[in-house]
């Protein structure tokens, strides 16, 4: 499904205080596309990631998904919104930690009707041997690919990726980029990914850089490379 934004305005604090974060976005991420929202530190590209995943509020404008439009629900219907569109894939894997990694799996499986095959998945994933371990027994890029499973098993419209290799280092970072690339080839899934990372933008169909709450370029990206060959 498309993902369209219109006039996304939001600020933080009041009086002398009020900052404001997000100042007008406009843009289309298109349906099965890879989408890089690029920009330093408070520039609002995680601000505006939060307010498509139904996280925070928008102070005005519209954020719709197919025919879902954002702003005209009540908070059982964005509940349901999330649970049916999106996945989330964080910076912090946020995993449950007494949980085994195909359970964690599955907690992200009780959320969908239509989930995929928790067993295929972590296959693909490359966690199979792993499937029992519990996150503290596992490398850095093992808990962000569970953390991946878990998004990507609902099956979602959309995946969201806020720094998802900001905690690892370079070869891992690599790793994580390709399975990423790889579940956008393989299910179809939106991927949106927020970065400061320039390097990353190369991989992606869409580019929208952000600075100071705007859009400053929104292009498509007509000399795609794959995730194995970046560098930075």
């Amino acid at each position: 499904m498309q993902l369209e934004l219109k006039e996304i305005y939001k600020s933080f604090g009041s009086g002398d205080n009020k900052t404001e974060v997000l100042k007008g976005i406009s843009c289309t991420v298109e349906e099965g596309s890879m989408c890089v929202l690029l920009g330093p530190s408070g520039s609002g590209k995680s601000t505006l990631l939060n307010i498509i995943g139904g996280i925070e509020n928008a102070d005005s404008g519209s954020v719709s998904i197919g025919d879902d439009v954002m702003e005209n629900m009540n908070e059982k219907q964005l509940s349901q919104y999330r649970r049916r569109h999106l996945g989330y894939v964080f910076q912090s894997y946020n995993l449950i930690p007494n949980l085994t990694v195909k359970e964690n799996i599955e907690v992200g499986a009780y959320l969908s009707d239509e989930p995929l095959d928790v067993d295929e998945l972590m296959k693909s994933l490359g966690l199979w041997e792993h499937r029992n371990k519990i996150p503290n027994q596992l490398s850095g890029g093992q808990q962000q690919r569970t953390a991946i499973g878990r998004a990507i098993v609902k099956n979602p419209d959309i995946l969201l990726c806020d720094e998802p290799t900001g905690a690892l280092d370079y070869n891992t970072s690599k790793e994580i980029l390709k399975l990423i690339e790889e579940v956008n080839q393989k299910y179809g899934n939106t991927v949106i990914i927020v970065t400061h990372n320039d390097a990353i933008k190369n991989m992606a169909d869409r580019v929208i850089k952000l600075r100071d709450g705007q859009i400053r370029k929104n292009e498509i990206n007509k000399q795609k490379i794959p995730a194995a060959d970046l560098d930075w």
